[in-house]
């Protein structure tokens, strides 16, 4: 006879309460094990998912995503003229926050030559990519916007022609793709009233600095803040260029910063990421080592509470196995059971969360060695208590 089974059979709401108690904290710790991964892999999304061997930018700057870069937008022409630069084109980035879909948003606005096709969105799950000039955008999902729809930005409304999926910038906020002269004015064009109260104010402080109103408005346009600026130059190398050659040949002759895409990632993960990817692995530490001691208190606990049965089989002459058996076996089924649950929990949530989740398989399988191992402890910490167990505690003695 089972008397494991047997148990559970007869504490069955007990026992269910336990697994779907642990299963929780379980699913939690495998949460944090992908809300972990996912900030890196936000972080870097944008980067690789660039079609690009070289990002120019800002000299001694580490932009265009870690630290703001501006560089003239014709750089790109002395750029794609280097010797191994097969392609160039400018690419612009920019975090807004703006009415989309009827509330008010926080995303990333991408801005690039779509002709050129550099910087542009790469798989789309809906539309088309940008075909026009001005006026047209492709957009992440997680706007909410679709195909058709329109969204405004600045003076003018832009037109979804193309969904992405999963497109998103190092903080987790959808991507919003526009053509490079849209993505500069909407960064740099004010409207009517705010324009001319700068315009006013500017003319006032050079006619108080003696200017007469004639020079005053030939001066104006001087002042105007530049708006042709981009935030990276992407380059593709031709086949058998030696990257490091022609980073060194741009940054010696143009005076930019040049980085690959791998030196660009780095940048992000030891820069941006860094101190988040230190709190989340901080936090994801502790919540582990809490899980696992609330799991190790609860299988003890359960073992406890069977003790004057225990000492009722040794009394009756049932042999130690039996009582190792009943205890790691009660152990085994509530491990297994709390994961398998807490692994449905989370497929199921699995992309309601506001934040990427990366579960990585193997993570999962040394989360479920961790919780088994500590499973497996606390057990037999529980069977040297049982086994220490007088037969005359049966007897109230």
């Amino acid at each position: 006879m089972d008397l494991a089974i047997k148990d559970v059979q007869r504490h069955v709401g007990k026992f269910l309460s336990a697994i779907l108690g642990v299963g929780l904290l379980m699913a939690i710790v495998l949460i944090m094990n992908g809300i972990f991964q996912g900030n890196t892999a936000d972080g870097v999304w944008l980067i690789d998912n660039t079609a690009t061997d070289l990002w120019v930018v800002e000299y001694r700057r580490g932009g265009p995503f870690n630290e703001q870069s501006r560089i003239p937008k014709d750089a790109w022409k002395s750029v794609a003229a280097t010797p191994g630069v097969a392609q160039a084109g400018p690419f612009i980035t920019y975090t807004v926050q703006r009415e989309a879909a009827g509330r008010e948003q926080h995303f990333t606005i991408i801005g690039y030559d779509v002709f050129g096709g550099l910087g542009g969105p790469g798989r789309l799950v809906a539309g088309r990519p940008i075909a026009q000039a001005h006026y047209e955008t492709v957009v992440d999902s997680k706007l909410g916007l679709g195909l058709g729809d329109a969204v405004r930005l600045g003076l003018h409304e832009y037109t979804v022609v193309g969904l992405t999926k999963g497109a998103v910038d190092s903080g987790g906020n959808p991507l919003l793709y526009l053509s490079l002269p849209d993505a500069q004015e909407v960064l740099y064009q004010q409207d009517n009233r705010a324009r001319e109260a700068t315009l006013a104010a500017d003319r006032k402080r050079l006619e108080g600095a003696g200017y007469t109103p004639a020079q005053a408005q030939k001066l104006l346009p001087l002042l105007a803040g530049r708006s042709d600026t981009i935030s990276s130059v992407l380059a593709l190398l031709d086949p058998g260029a030696d990257a490091r050659k022609v980073a060194r040949h741009i940054e010696d002759w143009l005076y930019f910063s040049v980085y690959t895409t791998q030196q660009e990632r780095a940048l992000m993960i030891e820069g941006r990421l860094k101190r988040m990817t230190a709190v989340l692995g901080l936090f994801r530490s502790l919540l582990v080592i809490v899980s696992l001691v609330i799991i190790a208190l609860l299988i003890y606990v359960l073992t406890v509470e069977k003790i004057k049965a225990i000492a009722t089989l040794k009394l009756i002459g049932a042999a130690n196995w039996v009582i190792v058996r009943l205890i790691l076996e009660q152990s085994l089924v509530l491990t297994l059971a709390s994961f398998a649950l807490a692994l449905a929990l989370v497929q199921l949530t699995y992309d309601r969360f506001p934040r990427t989740l990366v579960l990585l398989p193997h993570e999962t399988l040394i989360t479920f060695g961790v919780f088994f191992v500590g499973g497996m402890l606390a057990s037999l910490v529980g069977i040297v208590h049982a086994l220490r167990t007088p037969p005359s505690l049966a007897l109230g003695g």
